[in-house]
């Protein structure tokens, strides 16, 4: 395997930046993206994820963000080569994941076991993106062919079935591996499929939602789960694009606009953050007081 050594990786000349983030309004809060794009991915695999799909799942992600109040700046998108060894890795260390307990919810049990992210993942992503200035406070969608993920699968009060899928994004956010992930690596998003289903146009803004929302697969009176399929919501698996408000939507909105990730421009041309999180950055975080559900009174309930 590759000794982790960054090659040089340049901007996408084809890309128009100017073009793309025209009309950005300075003092609109904002969230900066970036896009990697190995140029030596395998042909079997070039038609999943082309710089042209990733721009248009970018300029969709930007519609659907910018209804609730949120501008996405792309601030680069670069290519360059990627040792092939790093085309597919797994999202967590293998074996470091248990069954989630029984007794407390799914983010509960994700603060008191973070996921840990594996050696291979932590190698492509520091080859990739490596330390750029600012770079915790920026979203990185990495390229890669196949990003597996494990899971268990509870079959019945003491009995789990361990499974591996394939995914097509994976966001490795704050409610799952908190502090676990290296700090200028935690704003990365896997990107491997893009033509997976029917509404693959909505995989950007969806791994987008996971990081900025800091939620899994919730919406209004779903509970979060491992996969929801339904046309509820920008967070559940359908067609559905909405980013709740309130109580009743889950705090989505809310959420969105205390993420870290989130700036606004000063007039001198600084820019002022949202706090930083101030407990590793799980769904409970103190950055989230107010807005965030009590899902173990609501199972109570």
């Amino acid at each position: 395997m590759s000794d982790g050594s960054r090659p040089s990786w340049s901007e996408l000349a084809t890309v128009d930046l100017t073009s793309i983030n025209d009309g950005l309004v300075p003092a609109t809060p904002t969230a900066d993206v970036a896009i990697y794009y190995p140029n030596n991915l395998d042909p079997s695999h070039l038609a999943k994820v082309t710089p042209e799909l990733l721009v248009s799942g970018f300029e969709e992600a930007r519609k659907i963000f910018g209804v609730a109040g949120l501008q996405l700046r792309l601030v680069w998108f670069k290519t360059g080569y990627l040792d092939p060894a790093l085309f597919a890795v797994n999202s967590t260390t293998p074996g470091s994941d248990i069954p989630s307990g029984r007794y407390a919810n799914m983010y509960v049990e994700a603060e008191r076991r973070p996921g840990v992210i594996s050696d291979e993942a932590a190698l492509a992503f520091e080859t990739i993106v490596g330390q750029p200035a600012g770079s915790d406070r920026i979203v990185h969608l990495v390229t890669l062919q196949d990003v597996f993920m494990d899971f268990h699968e509870q079959l019945d009060f003491r009995t789990w079935q361990l499974k591996t899928i394939s995914t097509g994004g994976l966001s490795f956010p704050g409610y799952m591996y908190g502090a676990t992930m290296p700090r200028h690596l935690r704003g990365v998003i896997t990107i491997t499929d893009l033509t997976k289903e029917n509404d693959s146009w909505k995989t950007i803004a969806h791994e987008l939602g996971h990081k900025l929302m800091n939620v899994s697969h919730e919406y209004r009176g779903t509970s979060p789960q491992h996969e929801v399929r339904a046309d509820g919501g920008l967070m559940l698996y359908g067609k559905g694009t909405e980013i709740p408000e309130g109580a009743e939507g889950r705090f989505h909105y809310e959420r969105l606009h205390r993420s870290p990730y989130v700036y606004r421009m000063a007039p001198d041309g600084t820019r002022e953050y949202n706090p930083d999180y101030a407990g590793g950055g799980f769904y409970y975080d103190k950055i989230y007081e107010g807005i965030s559900v009590d899902l173990d009174a609501e199972a109570a309930g």
